[in-house]
């Protein structure tokens, strides 16, 4: 998916100066990374976006809340376990051909959810929309690594991060607005729209390419890691309903944790692995991954938690609740621009924790929301969240890239796409279980004063204790309402708390094993 101009693709670089893609025109660059940040960006608000919607889906599907986790997490799941096979396909049989395809398959099932309201046949079609996405995302970052010079590179990855990290916010805002006036699945239609302009993008601007040496599709590879992410992310999101201690809950966790490490022992006996497991040895490399996967784990579980309490909890609108999350792009968007420069002074080993602990900051603000909204609470959460992401999300993909040479420029966008995909997947699976049992513990004393099945219904969902079958208890609502609104908060602000600690942890970690000098492995 490279221009036929003579620009050198990620896996077919081999001694190719990174200055090859200066032969390719400005305008063509600029064609080049606008496709691309659609692309991105049709994958990207399909979680964000999706969190608006949560409430309404709720009341009108009756979902639980696992079902509601599960419906954002489906996608993510497939996707992150996905994305390296996907990418290897792309190599072997023509990254544009995978691309067309995994926007037909994307937009097919996002157009299939419009026409369901039952939760369990959403979850399948998220997991089938996440196939589409492992098999358009690995294109975007490796395109954009070999499409512009070297000088110029790091500020169009920062404009990539930009999309990432901030274009999940726009998509709020346009999933908000649809809700203003139509249902749920309007949000859905949104995911077609954009796959349909992705697609029109690729037809017309990318020329067909593809590795003419690529190496063995690794099948087992692939599998094993598909059952590691969800193996690991279903024993999270089934203990708060199922139990701890349930054997489902014990033997997803633990069918997660055998695929793991037999995915690592596959891979180092491979002669061309899919993913080597020992370039994380590599400072820059290992160090740039872990910071992306703590981003993504706090950005995607705020979008999960924090939007359900403005919609649950505080009660606003769709839209309402997307408006006040407004301030997050603005000051994200220009610090991911501006951060290369900044990594450059100062080094990635100082300004990569740095932005961790920023983040961190605005989540320990973050968990001091109430039932009340406090404004100046959320944006100075926002602001220091935002802040910190722009600041560390750059350098982070930088450092991936610059310890790999050329011809690796394939595996370095793969790793970072998985690390973003996979921190978002244990993000709202981890955060999204606190919630959950933060929230049946805290409901836990009003429900056992109420009939079984309505008792039932309301420790799965806060959204049931909002519905019409509450109000009919008459004098007995407002107990149940309140109890389920403080418990869910509950939940949130634990959630915050615990995507604090983690970040925190990442931070310390990032600055032991950075690297002291940028990697050389791209230089000259």
């Amino acid at each position: 998916m490279v221009p036929s101009t003579g620009a050198p693709s990620p896996t077919t670089t081999a001694g190719a100066p990174p200055s090859a893609a200066a032969v390719l025109a400005p305008r063509r660059q600029r064609l080049v990374l606008a496709v691309m940040g659609v692309s991105l960006m049709t994958v990207v608000s399909a979680v964000s976006g999706l969190n608006v919607a949560l409430p309404s889906l709720a009341r009108d599907t009756g979902a639980s809340q696992t079902e509601l986790t599960w419906i954002v997490d489906a996608y993510t799941v497939v996707f992150a376990g996905l994305l390296l096979f996907a990418g290897a396909l792309g190599d072997r049989y023509g990254r544009k051909g995978i691309l067309v395809v995994g926007l037909l398959v994307f937009g097919a099932a996002a157009g299939g959810a419009t026409l369901t309201s039952d939760p369990q046949t959403l979850v399948a079609l998220r997991a089938l929309m996440g196939v589409g996405a492992a098999a358009i995302m690995p294109t975007t970052l490796s395109v954009i690594t070999t499409s512009f010079p070297e000088a110029e590179r790091p500020r169009a990855i920062g404009i990539w991060v930009g999309i990432a990290g901030g274009g999940g916010v726009l998509g709020l805002f346009g999933a908000g607005l649809l809700l203003e006036w139509f249902g749920w699945n309007s949000f859905f239609a949104l995911n077609v729209g954009l796959a349909t302009l992705g697609l029109v993008g690729t037809l017309t601007v990318v020329p067909a390419s593809r590795d003419p040496h690529a190496p063995p599709l690794d099948v087992v590879g692939a599998l094993l890691s598909l059952v590691a992410v969800g193996g690991v992310v279903s024993g999270v999101l089934e203990g708060p309903s199922r139990g701890w201690s349930d054997g489902v809950t014990i033997a997803a966790l633990a069918a997660g944790v055998v695929a793991g490490a037999a995915f690592v022992g596959w891979e180092l006996r491979r002669p061309a692995p899919m993913l080597d497991p020992r370039l994380f040895r590599l400072r820059g490399f290992g160090s740039g991954a872990l910071s992306i996967t703590a981003q993504f784990f706090a950005a995607f579980g705020f979008f999960f938690a924090v939007l359900q309490y403005l919609q649950f909890v505080v009660g606003l609108s769709p839209l309402q609740a997307a408006l006040r999350l407004l301030p997050l792009p603005f000051v994200l968007l220009p610090l991911a621009r501006t951060a290369p420069l900044l990594a450059r002074r100062v080094g990635f080993r100082r300004l990569g924790p740095a932005g961790l602990l920023l983040m961190a900051s605005g989540f320990v603000v973050l968990s001091r929301l109430d039932v009340e909204l406090s404004y100046p609470v959320l944006l100075g959460g926002l602001v220091l969240f935002g802040a910190g992401m722009g600041l560390a999300g750059t350098p982070a993909t930088t450092a991936i890239t610059e310890s790999l040479p050329p011809a690796k420029q394939g595996v370095a966008s793969a790793v970072n796409d998985t690390a973003r995909e996979l921190g978002s997947a244990l993000g709202i699976a981890v955060l999204g279980s606190v919630i959950n049992q933060a929230y049946r513990d805290g409901v836990a004393d009003v429900a056992s004063r109420l009939p079984a099945q309505a008792a039932e219904h309301v420790r799965e969902s806060v959204a049931f204790t909002q519905s019409p079958a509450v109000a009919r208890l008459g004098d007995a609502a407002r107990p149940v309402v309140d109890a389920a609104r403080a418990a869910f908060l509950d939940g949130v602000s634990t959630a915050m708390l615990a995507a604090a600690v983690f970040l925190v942890v990442a931070a310390v970690v990032v600055f032991v094993r950075s690297p002291r000098v940028p990697p050389a492995a791209t230089r000259g």
